[in-house]
C-alpha cells in the first residue's frame, strides 16, 4: 500500500468506524434507524458538532480550548438577559454570538501576545467565565423568553422534518470547509501548528492566526449556547460544564493530531457524529450512564493510539 493510500485509510477509519457502529446498534435496536431518531440524534450532535469545529481550528495550531463550555454559560446568560429586557430577538443573538468572541479574542491576546500556555490561559478564563455566569444570573437559571422567532433558533423545523440546529450545524461545516481548504488564512492555521517558527520565518503572522483562531473558537462556543438556550427557552449558569470535553473527542476521534499542523473538518463532523450515535445507541439499549462514561473513554484512547500509531 502506498503512503498517500495509507493516509487515505487513515483519514477515512473514523468514517468506517462510524459505520460499523451505526450498523451494530441498527441490528440490536430496531428503534435505532426511525427518521425520529435519527433527527434526534442530528439535533443533540449539533450543539457539540458547532464547538467541535472552533476547537478543530484551536488544536490544529497545536493548543487547546478548555474555556468553552464557560463561554457557552455566559453568551447562554447573556443573551437570556438581553431578550428578558425586551430586546429584538435577532438583536440579542447576535450579541450573544459577539460575546463569545470577545471572550475568545481575550484567550487569544493572552496565549500570543502574553506567551502563556493555552492549556493555563484557557483553564484560568474558564474559572473566570464560570464565576461570572454565576454573578450575572444570580446563580438562578433566566427563563421565560416570550419569542416564537427565537425559539425556530434551536426548538424549529425546516420542511417540517429537519431540526434547525442541523442546519446551522451544516452551515458551519460548509463554512469551516471552505475556510481550510481554500483560503490563506486556513493555509497559515496548518503552517502554524506544523511548525510555528517555520511559519514565522515564511512570513506568516502566527500572533494573529492565534488570535483569530481563539475568536472563533468562543463566537462558535457562544452559538452553539444561543441555539441550546432557544432550544430549553431557559438560560442555565452551570450549561456548558464538560462541553468542552466533547469536543476535544470529536476532533481527536475524526483524525485531528494533538500536535497540531493535521487533521481535517470531515473528521470532525464524523467524530461528533461518532459521539452522538454512541450516546443513543447506548441509551436505546439500556446501558447504564456509568458504564456510557467507560464506553466513551475507551473509544478516545483508542482513536488517540492509533492516532500516534499512525504517526509513527
Amino acid at each position: 500500500m502506498s503512503p498517500s493510500q495509507k493516509a487515505l485509510l487513515q483519514k477515512l477509519g473514523p468514517f468506517f468506524a462510524l459505520l460499523i457502529v451505526g450498523v451494530g446498534l441498527a441490528t440490536l435496536s430496531p428503534d435505532f434507524l426511525t427518521v425520529g431518531n435519527l433527527m434526534n440524534v442530528m439535533r443533540q450532535v449539533s450543539i457539540n458538532a458547532l464547538i467541535a469545529f472552533g476547537m478543530t481550528l484551536v488544536i490544529l495550531l497545536g493548543g487547546i480550548d478548555l474555556s468553552v463550555g464557560a463561554i457557552l454559560a455566559v453568551s447562554s446568560v447573556l443573551t437570556a438577559m438581553f431578550m428578558k429586557d425586551g430586546w429584538d430577538p435577532m438583536l440579542c443573538t447576535a450579541l450573544g454570538i459577539a460575546s463569545g468572541a470577545l471572550m475568545g479574542l481575550a484567550n487569544g491576546l493572552v496565549i500570543a501576545k502574553g506567551k502563556v500556555a493555552p492549556f493555563i490561559a484557557t483553564l484560568g478564563m474558564m474559572t473566570v467565565l464560570r464565576g461570572l455566569s454565576l454573578v450575572l444570573s444570580n446563580g438562578s437559571p433566566i427563563s421565560g423568553l416570550d419569542s416564537d422567532l427565537f425559539a425556530m433558533l434551536g426548538g424549529g423545523y425546516v420542511a417540517g422534518w429537519v431540526p434547525v440546529p442541523v442546519v446551522w450545524m451544516l452551515l458551519a461545516f460548509a463554512v469551516f470547509w471552505f475556510v481550510l481548504r481554500k483560503t490563506v488564512f486556513g493555509r497559515h492555521v496548518y503552517a502554524t501548528g506544523g511548525n510555528p517558527e517555520a511559519a514565522r520565518l515564511s512570513g506568516v503572522k502566527t500572533d494573529r492566526v492565534q488570535i483569530g483562531v481563539y475568536t472563533l473558537s468562543g463566537a462558535m462556543a457562544a452559538m452553539a449556547g444561543v441555539i441550546l438556550t432557544s432550544r430549553l427557552n431557559s438560560a442555565q449558569p452551570t450549561a456548558g460544564t464538560g462541553y468542552e470535553l466533547d469536543a476535544i473527542a470529536a476532533v481527536v476521534l475524526g483524525g485531528t493530531s494533538l500536535a497540531g499542523g493535521r487533521g481535517w473538518i470531515f473528521g470532525t463532523l464524523v467524530g461528533a457524529l461518532l459521539i452522538g450515535v454512541l450516546n443513543n445507541g447506548l441509551n436505546l439499549l439500556g446501558v447504564s450512564s456509568f458504564y456510557q462514561q467507560v464506553i466513551k473513554g475507551v473509544v478516545i484512547l483508542l482513536a488517540v493510539l492509533i492516532d500516534r500509531a499512525g504517526k509513527k
